[in-house]
């Protein structure tokens, strides 16, 4: 069986899980730490990051642009498209992956100001988004696609955050609301990540951060599994 290696707050997983979660591929997932990392994770990550696949002929995999390719690759696809959507798909779906990192240091601001300033940064990839989306419930149609299983950590994330703190990341932005409500309602984003994914992802951004500020005084327990730099996961 194919084996994911991750940590409990990474986004870069959640993306290959939600691929293999929509292609049906039976898989097991270990969880590491990131400020204990195993040696023996060390000794197969090339880069000593997560995500790693191990296929079921035990070759390891990494770098989660690769991964997701080589699973539409060995697997029927989630929809059959032509070379040219295809590739406008990767485009679309890297606008999502390369701003998970943003997003993250974003939520991890310390200060009003720094949070501000990341946030229009990010907020740039979700106006793309806005100026892109249709009526449909999801980016193409009214199914998920891979465009989608891309987003999706962005848009959870955003969503966690609102419901958390009070703060929405996509106001303003009332086509990609729409398009979050749907993916979260499908409930892919509860199949691709742990069961106590709110707490171990709010115990790290939403503790000592601007964000924390927001809660009323609500307190997290401060955590030391979050991903904030482009070290951790990729």
């Amino acid at each position: 069986m194919i084996k994911l290696i991750s940590f409990k707050n990474c986004p870069f997983v959640q993306r290959v899980m939600g691929a293999l979660v929509m292609k049906n591929v039976p898989f097991e997932i270990e969880y590491i730490e990131l400020n204990n990392k195993p040696q023996w994770f060390l000794n197969i990550a090339p880069n000593g990051q997560v995500p790693v696949l191990v296929t079921e002929d035990k070759t390891v995999l990494f770098e989660s642009d690769a991964i997701v390719e080589y699973l539409d690759d060995k697997y029927a696809p989630i929809e059959q498209v032509s070379a040219e959507q295809k590739a406008l798909d990767r485009a679309w779906s890297y606008q999502a992956s390369k701003h998970y990192m943003p997003q993250c240091g974003t939520m991890g601001s310390k200060d009003q100001q720094t949070f501000e300033t990341r946030l229009a940064n990010l907020a740039k990839a979700f106006a793309k988004a806005e100026n892109q989306l249709s009526e449909s419930m999801f980016f193409k149609g009214d199914y998920i696609s891979n465009v989608d299983i891309a987003w999706l950590p962005l848009l959870h994330r955003a969503a966690v955050i609102r419901n958390c703190s009070g703060f929405d990341m996509l106001a303003g932005y009332p086509k990609v609301q729409k398009w979050q409500a749907a993916l979260i309602d499908s409930g892919l984003a509860d199949k691709t990540v742990p069961e106590n994914f709110v707490e171990t992802f709010s115990s790290f951004y939403l503790n000592n951060t601007y964000l924390a500020s927001l809660m009323n005084g609500t307190e997290a327990v401060a955590s030391s599994n979050g991903c904030a730099s482009s070290s951790c996961c990729g």
